[in-house]
């Protein structure tokens, strides 16, 4: 059997751009990207929010801080090359009290770090709807694309560069020969890895994002805003989402769920995943590390509508009630379970002839082109050293 070059899992964002970033470089590299799935970006890549982050919520020695604002450039120019609508939505951050108001000040201060343009405004300054404390942060980088769009126009190029996709194949049962691996699995790639002899302190832990989608006849809003995170999780809250369609939505919410693929019902069940994330979840809510029991008990209550919409309302002085449920989506959280603590940043690891992409969470999706470049450097940096 003629042996492939790079044999990559997962046809998501991430899988496909590192594709793309491999056969740029090398056009007579054999590629085959093998999914689960009949198609790509049948999850997470496919059901984020579309939005292209700035850069400024992540400390400066993180690879987000380092990839986000270069990966927000690179997604743009892709979509600009391909005729996919950019909407520059931009956004604004709002604050409810003095202690929000000086973490605008701390995310301010980051942008400038991670050289990212953002600006502190009076309130009197920005759309009279919008409601803050004082001041609110503006992002002029942050903008909207139909992620969906982006995925199946990387697919279409990838195809014609020479790129096979295997669907509705899994790592367990592909029986081909590469002489590299890319581990992309999402949701899996903890397993995939483990099997590989590494990633064993570490194990995925779903959090469900729902969104609301607004059906209302005025425009409340043309941009984004977002409340102040809890820096203390990797989890933005409950803020306005302008798409590229110019529609508005809310959410995501980030709901602790029992199994990897648990968007709803009783659909995609396994016992084991079942057992192992009641174990780790039970574990983190009696300790309640990194907030953990706060978290959940305050997201589980986001199941109710009218509460993620009382949430939105914090921060427009007038909107409508009119929302209505979107399709959701399971974020792939990785969790140190030596430290029972979330792992913040991306995490890559290299073994042997294999490299495994083990947290790639939001904004995953806005570096995926810049992550690319980073993950492929390190390969072929290692390939040289290794010869």
């Amino acid at each position: 059997m003629e042996s492939i070059d790079y044999l990559i899992v997962g046809a998501g964002i991430i899988g496909m751009t590192i594709a793309y970033e491999l056969i740029n470089r090398h056009p007579h590299l054999k590629i085959v990207i093998i999914e689960k799935e009949s198609e790509v970006a049948v999850h997470a890549s496919g059901r984020n929010s579309g939005v292209l982050h700035a850069g400024f919520y992540y400390t400066a020695d993180s690879l987000k801080a380092k990839l986000t604002a270069e990966g927000n450039k690179k997604m743009k120019a892709f979509c600009h090359q391909h005729n996919i609508f950019v909407n520059e939505t931009q956004k604004y951050v709002v604050a409810k009290d003095k202690q929000e108001l000086a973490w605008l000040y701390e995310l301010d201060k980051r942008a400038k770090v991670n050289g990212v343009i953002t600006e502190l405004v009076d309130a009197k300054e920005i759309d009279s709807n919008i409601k803050t404390y004082k001041k609110a942060l503006h992002s002029p980088s942050t903008a909207s694309v139909n992620p969906k769009e982006v995925c199946y126009a990387l697919r279409d190029q990838l195809i014609e560069k020479g790129v096979q996709f295997v669907f509705n194949q899994t790592f367990e049962t592909i029986g081909l020969n590469y002489n590299h691996l890319i581990n992309c699995a999402g949701s899996y790639a903890d397993k995939i890895a483990k099997a590989h002899g590494i990633a064993k302190n570490y194990t995925m832990l779903p959090f469900k994002g729902l969104y609301l989608k607004y059906y209302g006849d005025d425009k409340p809003i043309s941009t984004n805003v977002y409340p102040v995170p809890n820096m203390k999780n990797p989890f933005l809250g409950v803020h306005y989402t302008v798409t590229s369609k110019n529609e508005i939505k809310i959410g995501p919410t980030a709901i602790p769920v029992f199994w990897r693929e648990n968007y709803h019902g009783l659909a995609g069940f396994k016992l084991n995943e079942f057992l192992e994330i009641l174990y780790y979840s039970s574990k983190l809510f009696i300790l309640n590390k990194f907030n953990f029991r706060d978290l959940a008990m305050s997201e589980v209550k986001n199941y109710r509508k009218k509460n993620m919409i009382n949430k939105s309302q914090q921060m427009l002085h007038k909107i409508g009630d009119d929302f209505r449920p979107m399709p959701a989506g399971i974020r792939a959280q990785l969790l140190d379970t030596q430290r029972n603590e979330l792992v913040m940043d991306f995490m890559v690891e290299h073994v042997d002839n294999s490299t495994h992409i083990l947290n790639a969470v939001s904004p995953a999706f806005t570096c995926s082109f810049a992550f690319a470049d980073y993950v492929v450097n390190q390969i072929l940096d290692r390939k040289r050293g290794l010869n």
